[in-house]
């Protein structure tokens, strides 16, 4: 059966594909539990013919990369029951290598990880994450393929020429198999991460957003564009650090402000405190950690038992721990605060004498740096807005659909990728079409209605 109003917006979506930048988004897999995966990731295109990887979603870096087929001693098989995939530069008609004579290389805008070795044309990287694993490898020119979504029912199949990486090396846990992946989806602010590179072009937006799920088998959504909730709140980022620094200003547990000297975590004082996707639990620098720790315990010691298990604070729980322990709070610079249930600061080690054994899910951070992993990002929407400086963040449920914005217009996500289109985004569509391809549009139309009249 014809079906005009279909019809009309795939010719629609023909014609703006390359005239407008829409949202991209992703589907996200994994969870938070670090005893089932203990992190997000999702899949990109790349190369020609285009191939799939699944990268792991990481705030906390730059660079995209995923692993060379001349790999020499990265995994070969995953235990999250997921199959690898390897980049063959050579199999890829459209895959050049960055020459260290090529001023992306040489530019100061790139990492001090940067380097050309002797004897070598090849742009190379090397660089070691926070947990001590490393990678190195070249720098590759290639296609990125994506559905840029413009809309209901008109997504533009949307192509772009990208610079990552391409590992040929790797230590550490990125060099075991448990929880092997096809690469790292660096998302920093940095102008080679994959967001700087498409809003520089005007492709894409320059903010991005999550919705990480917790319950469950995990998963959620991540979109290159904006997440619009009434609820969310903003805090300014850090100026001048490379990565999404928050000022945290305190920590109040039941209503109750912790006595936690501020030089712990100011930056003034060469202490940072990151949003960091790439990190499964959360870290407190010494002096909030052991306030925090021991204000829990003593809001919930008659009503659970205190154990230690492993150098962990833990709870023998017999009850919910929502009906037992406190919400935290994390307040942020300009009034900002996160709100924390008890399943995003304590992690389920199992069951002792027939009681469900919680532990605190904080780590003590070695050094000046507080890092909030996925244990706090999960169940709440997260907005990294690059153009205004800002992050924000709302406590949502991860399954549901959320609004997103498109310049002048709103579109809705739903959980799965699907969304409805307000009439002000086709208004905005049509502000941004050339008058040429209006009037073939128009025509269309007119020739479409007198047919099924």
């Amino acid at each position: 059966m014809w079906n005009p109003r279909g019809l009309i917006l795939a010719v629609l979506a023909l014609l703006v594909q390359g005239v407008v930048g829409g949202v991209v988004e992703f589907p996200v897999q994994g969870s938070s539990d670090p005893f089932l995966i203990g992190l997000y990731f999702t899949k990109v295109k790349l190369g020609s013919p285009p191939k799939e990887f699944n990268v792991q979603i990481d705030t906390g870096s730059d660079i995209l990369w995923v692993t060379c087929s001349s790999c020499s001693n990265c995994p070969q098989n995953s235990g999250l029951g997921i199959q690898l995939n390897f980049f063959d530069t050579s199999s890829s008609s459209t895959a050049r290598i960055v020459s260290c004579s090529d001023p992306l290389c040489a530019s100061e805008i790139q990492t001090t990880a940067t380097q050309c070795p002797s004897g070598s044309n090849q742009c190379s990287y090397s660089f070691e994450y926070g947990d001590g694993s490393g990678t190195s490898g070249s720098y590759i020119y290639d296609t990125l393929y994506f559905d840029a979504i413009l809309g209901e029912s008109l997504i533009a199949n949307s192509t772009a020429l990208i610079v990552f990486g391409c590992s040929t090396y790797q230590t550490g846990d990125l060099s075991k198999t448990d929880k092997a992946i096809d690469g790292i989806f660096g998302f920093g602010q940095g102008d080679l991460s994959v967001i700087s590179q498409l809003a520089s072009r005007g492709i894409t937006p320059r903010v991005f957003s999550h919705c990480l799920k917790g319950q469950g088998n995990g998963g959620g959504i991540l979109v290159l564009g904006e997440i619009l909730e009434p609820s969310i709140v903003y805090s300014p980022l850090v100026p001048s650090k490379p990565h999404y620094n928050l000022n945290l200003h305190g920590i109040t547990v039941n209503g109750q402000l912790l006595s936690i000297d501020p030089a712990a975590f100011a930056a003034s004082n060469n202490r940072e405190t990151i949003v960091d996707s790439g990190t499964t639990l959360t870290y407190l620098v010494e002096e909030a950690f052991d306030p925090f720790v021991s204000a829990i315990t003593a809001t919930v010691s008659q009503s659970v038992t205190p154990t230690m298990s492993k150098g962990k604070q833990c709870y023998l729980v017999s009850n919910s721990v929502s009906d037992i322990f406190p919400r935290v709070s994390l307040n942020f610079e300009g009034g900002a605060s996160m709100v924390l249930k008890p399943e995003e600061y304590l992690i389920h080690l199992g069951f002792y004498d027939g009681a469900a054994m919680w532990c605190i899910g904080f780590e003590k951070s070695p050094g000046g740096v507080s890092i909030l992993g996925d244990l706090v990002l999960k169940d709440k929407i997260f907005v990294y807005d690059l153009a205004r400086q800002r992050v924000g963040w709302a406590n949502y449920d991860c399954s549901l659909s959320v609004n997103v914005s498109i310049t002048s217009g709103k579109d809705q996500f739903m959980s799965a990728g699907q969304l409805s289109m307000s009439s002000s985004s086709i208004e905005m569509l049509f502000k941004v079409l050339p008058l040429s391809i209006l009037a073939l549009f128009m025509h269309s139309l007119s020739f479409m209605e007198f047919q099924f009249l």
